[in-house]
């Protein structure tokens, strides 16, 4: 039957070694590494993450316009997502009204589905070449979480894999510890002379 003893690394002990009191404190370090520094980590580069991704936004945002414009043409085929987007889109040819500049057309990826006539949301560069629209409020916070889940991930991974370095040197040290002992201690057990 085996009895577990609370604390016995902490307790003066002869049969504690120093790597047993290295790998308890590291146990502890990894604890506190593990409940506070990995969290504080994700939320940091959370924060940093959702100020880029926002002000890529604004950017995004002041480099080009935003047109409601009309499709004219036929649809092409369905084009996967852009960035990340729900619905796939066509290229179709739209036009608008420019303040000053009268009508305007250009191709534009539209929705896919989208019939002549209806109305679109268009964006539109400084050429006036159609772009993507820029990351909503949605997209900004999956791209925080997504980063901020990573690096907590990132850090827990590398805090592990130095708790295992640790304990895999105690471990070393340990076996060479006894690899000693045994030499000291086999010839006075077996009578063999080493």
């Amino acid at each position: 039957m085996r009895s577990r003893v609370r604390g016995w690394r902490r307790r003066p002990n002869p049969l504690r070694r120093r790597s047993d009191v290295v790998e308890a404190w590291a146990l502890r370090a990894v604890t506190v590494l593990l409940v506070v520094v990995a969290p504080l980590v994700g939320v940091v580069v959370g924060w940093w993450a959702h100020d880029d991704a926002r002000t890529t936004a604004r950017e995004h945002r002041a480099g080009h316009r935003h047109v409601r414009a009309e499709a004219v043409g036929a649809a092409a085929d369905a084009f996967p997502p852009a960035q990340g987007g729900r619905q796939p889109s066509a290229e179709m040819t739209v036009r608008w009204t420019e303040p000053g500049d009268g009508p305007r057309t250009a191709t534009a990826r539209v929705p896919a589905g989208t019939r002549a006539g209806e109305r679109v949301d268009v964006w539109l560069d400084d050429r006036g070449r159609s772009v993507p629209p820029p990351p909503d409020g949605t997209a900004i916070w999956q791209h925080t979480v997504v980063l901020g889940a990573c690096a907590t991930g990132g850090a827990v991974a590398v805090i592990l894999l130095g708790h295992c370095a640790v304990r895999h040197a105690a471990m070393r040290r340990r076996l060479d510890e006894w690899e000693r002992e045994w030499a000291r201690t086999e010839p006075a057990w077996t009578g063999r002379r080493a």
